[in-house]
């Protein structure tokens, strides 16, 4: 059996454009980490609707549509507060995406994305599909014509919708899954309502919900899980690209592994630290996996949060192979809403202790308020 390893590969259409706000706002943040309140502790000053938290400022202006705000909201866990809400472009336009699938077994990594697979990463090119009978242990994968070598992919909108729901369509069983941001109606937005000032959840959920991890400096969405189960019993692979995302009919372009390609904006944040690449959905920011040292930080909670002297309370990146962004959310989360309606989190959030955490939750977060 051959199996294809991930061979990381530099972007060559990368099209980086740094918002005039983020350099002012880069001048800011550590005074921002200076002049913080204590997470959990009533604001020493309080934010007017004149103030934005510096992060919004770090978003990519191509990605952002209109003016974020500031409203009412109420979080996962049920308080009511404020929140920044703010509405973003289903494609990110710091970046090229894709490509995902291949077309024939003989496509190499740079014509192909990735896969994930029992904590690991491996090239979905041609070589990988070729041996998916050999791979997964069951001769009826067959994504492929053994006389052409032509891959079988979703290239239309009519099958890349019957292929991407929870029941796929049979007649796309044995299939490269792969949607264009084009088969999306025009218009299509999503609009992310993230606590001004993080709030505790009273309890630790066991996953991530619908609302997804959070959002990145470069305008993409980080979204929860992927359901790699339910895709491979329909003998499907809903390849990802380089930088750990692909699209469905429903919310455009989400990443589900945040890995080293050199798609997201960073912000640094301190010269041995991992930079900040964009903030959760319950307004703790999110860094990337390894500090400079190449390791992970040692005292990641359950979450995989932490504080340091210089630094709130903030995550790190998981694992791109572990196919959870985050395990869970130390904070409240806030919204995301297909529309510009209210926030009401807590309506559809299900609670429970993370895997293997014995009902107990990350330690209190101590540090400044990001």
């Amino acid at each position: 059996m051959v199996i294809a390893t991930l061979t990381i590969r530099k972007r060559t259409m990368m099209k980086f454009k740094t918002p005039l706000l983020a350099i002012a706002a880069l001048s800011l943040l550590s005074a921002c980490q200076d002049g913080g309140v204590e997470t959990g502790s009533a604001p020493q000053n309080s934010l007017t609707t004149s103030q934005l938290p510096i992060w919004v400022s770090q978003i990519d202006s191509d990605t952002m549509i209109g003016t974020p705000k500031i409203v009412d909201c109420t979080l996962s866990g049920g308080a009511k507060t404020e929140c920044v809400s703010f509405t973003l472009k289903p494609q990110p336009a710091s970046f090229e995406i894709g490509p995902w699938c291949p077309r024939n077994i003989s496509d190499g990594p740079d014509a192909s994305g990735i896969w994930l697979n029992d904590g690991k990463v491996y090239d979905a090119d041609g070589q990988f599909i070729q041996n998916l009978a050999s791979f997964y242990g069951d001769d009826n994968w067959q994504l492929f014509d053994p006389a052409t070598g032509k891959i079988n992919v979703t290239d239309t909108q009519l099958s890349c919708e019957a292929a991407a729901r929870p029941d796929v369509d049979p007649a796309y069983q044995n299939h490269c899954v792969e949607c264009q941001i084009s088969y999306l109606p025009d218009g299509t937005s999503l609009t992310y309502v993230i606590p001004l000032t993080p709030e505790l959840a009273p309890n630790i959920s066991s996953r991530v919900d619908h609302g997804g991890v959070g959002v990145t400096f470069s305008g993409a969405r980080l979204d929860a899980s992927a359901p790699l189960e339910a895709i491979l019993s329909a003998y499907t692979i809903a390849a990802f690209d380089d930088c750990g995302g692909h699209i469905n009919p429903n919310v455009g372009y989400h990443i589900h592994a945040v890995t080293e390609a050199d798609c997201l904006i960073n912000v640094k944040s301190e010269s041995d630290h991992a930079p900040q690449i964009g903030v959760a959905m319950d307004g703790y920011a999110l860094h990337r996996r390894f500090n400079s040292d190449g390791q992970d930080p040692a005292d990641l909670d359950v979450c995989r949060g932490h504080a340091t002297e210089s630094l709130a309370y903030h995550y790190h990146a998981n694992d791109p192979g572990a196919n959870a962004i985050l395990p869970c959310h130390t904070g409240q989360t806030g919204c995301a809403l297909d529309e510009d309606g209210v926030c009401d989190a807590s309506a559809s959030v299900r609670r429970g202790p993370p895997p293997g955490a014995g009902g107990g939750r990350p330690p209190r977060p101590e540090g400044r308020r990001p």
